[in-house]
This record gives structure tokens, sequence and C-alpha cells, in this order.
């Protein structure tokens, strides 16, 4: 008998292939067995996929200096952990938009006259959500170089991993507790904001593991890392603006913005 994945001859007693790891498979697919493949691979407390969520909040050094030394094989690697994350948010998206769209409406937050322009913005963050978290990644991994300056213990690309390891950790648990909160009927606009807190200490807890910092050295570089944060979103909003100038949506803005602040002025004269 040869494995069915390298052809590797294997021994009559062989379960695993001694040449690709890959588990051999002597019965034919039922649904009993293909149940059981499932209940195995996803919620068996020794898979490989939960150990590498719960070990993230443990020990994350553990997964992610272990992925950077070179084990591949105890948790699931990054690009598969990142890609199960962008699976993860685009079902995520698809259950509220259906299910939920009242999570999805920041209309309170916008200035009267902006609601459309707001839908817009959203509807963009949806339609490039995939690429929108791929492009946080190298963006974190760059500022983590910048506040970490005198720290060589990772480079620019085992940054990356770090925060692609981070990064898909937020996003996953992000989806699970925004679905679950809507669907016992709690409003979770208010929490999708005040999760933000959250994120960011669940990074700077990984960083100061990662680079075994004390308190005192990671709240300092956590606020190091808000402000360079704060300038390249300022920088990015300029950006944004400057396009919205050249496509004639900031105009269109600012003449929504005064026709509500009229119509708003003429129902106070009314009244």
């Amino acid at each position: 008998m040869n494995c069915k994945n390298c052809y590797t001859e294997l021994e009559e007693h062989d379960d695993y292939c001694r040449s690709c790891g890959g588990r051999v498979v002597r019965n034919r697919l039922t649904f009993k067995n293909l149940f059981e493949h499932v209940s195995e691979t996803f919620f068996n407390y020794d898979n490989t996929l939960l150990k590498t969520f719960l070990t993230l909040f443990r020990t994350p050094e553990a997964v992610i200096d272990g992925y950077i030394e070179g084990t591949r094989k105890k948790y699931v690697n990054v690009i598969s952990y990142f890609a199960l994350a962008i699976t993860i948010s685009g079902l995520y998206m698809f259950i509220i938009n259906k299910y939920f769209p009242e999570v999805m409406d920041f209309s309170f937050m916008s200035a009267p006259g902006q609601e459309e322009f707001q839908k817009k913005n959203m509807a963009f963050v949806q339609e490039y959500q995939s690429i929108i978290m791929m492009l946080y990644v190298p963006i974190y991994a760059l500022m983590a170089r910048l506040v970490f300056f005198n720290i060589k213990k990772y480079n620019y690309t085992e940054l990356l991993v770090v925060f692609l390891y981070i990064q898909a950790q937020i996003s996953i648990v992000s989806a699970i507790v925004v679905v679950a909160l809507a669907i016992i009927g709690l409003n979770t606009n208010i929490l999708g904001i005040a999760t933000l807190p959250l994120m960011v200490i669940y990074s700077a807890y990984c960083l100061k593991r990662l680079y075994n910092l004390n308190t005192l050295d990671i709240i300092v570089r956590t606020l190091l890392f808000l402000v360079v944060l704060g300038i390249t979103f300022f920088i990015i909003t300029i950006v944004m603006l400057g396009v919205m100038f050249f496509t004639g949506e900031l105009q269109e803005m600012f003449e929504a913005g005064k026709k509500a602040a009229e119509e708003a002025a003429k129902t106070k004269s009314a009244n």
C-alpha cells in the first residue's frame, strides 16, 4: 500500500506516512467517518487549530516565536491562520448584512447631512475588507520597527508574521463576539467601538511577551505606537481627502452638510 499523498510505500500497520506525515485512510468515505473527521479537526482539544487559538491568548510567543524559529507542525502556520481569519470575517459580514444590518449602522456617529457619505464608507470597507486587513499588517510591522528601534530581536519579515497572527486572532474573536451578541439581541454598535481598547491591550500583551518587556516599558511603547498610528492615519486621511477633492465627492459632502444645516435652521425658526 502506498501513501495517497506522496506515494511512499507504507508498512501494513502504519497510521501515518513516515515521509509526508499524512494520515493513512483505509476506509471508504461515509457520513459517520466524515463527521468524525470534522469533529476531530475542529472540536478536539488536541487539534492544532484549537490549540493555536487558545495558545495565542495564554502564551502567544509559543506560537509566533515557534513559527519564526521553525516549528511548523505544532500550531497552524501563519498563512493558513490568517486565511482562516479572512474567511471567518467574510462569513461574519454576510451574516450581519443579511440578518442583523442594524449592527453596521453607524449613522449616529455622522454629522447632519453626512449619513449617505457614512454609508458609502461602510460599503467600501465591507467590499474590500480582506484587502484592508492585509494592508494593516505591513503598516503595523513598519510602525513596530520604529517603536522598537533599539531592540533588534525581529526583522521586518518576522514582524509581518507577528502581526499576521495578532490581526488574525483579533479578527476571529471580534467576528465571534459581534455575531453572538447580535443573535441574543444586544446592540453591538457601541460595543464595536468599545472593543478597540481591548484590541490595543491584546496587541500590547503579545508584544510584551514577545519582547520580554516590563509593564512600564510596554506602556510607554504602546503610547508611542498609538502616536505613530495617529500620524499614519492622519496622513492617510489627507490623501483620501485629496482623492475626494479631485473626484468631486468632497464638494458633495460639504453641500450635503450645508443643506442639512439650513434645513435644521428652518425647522428651529419654525418652532
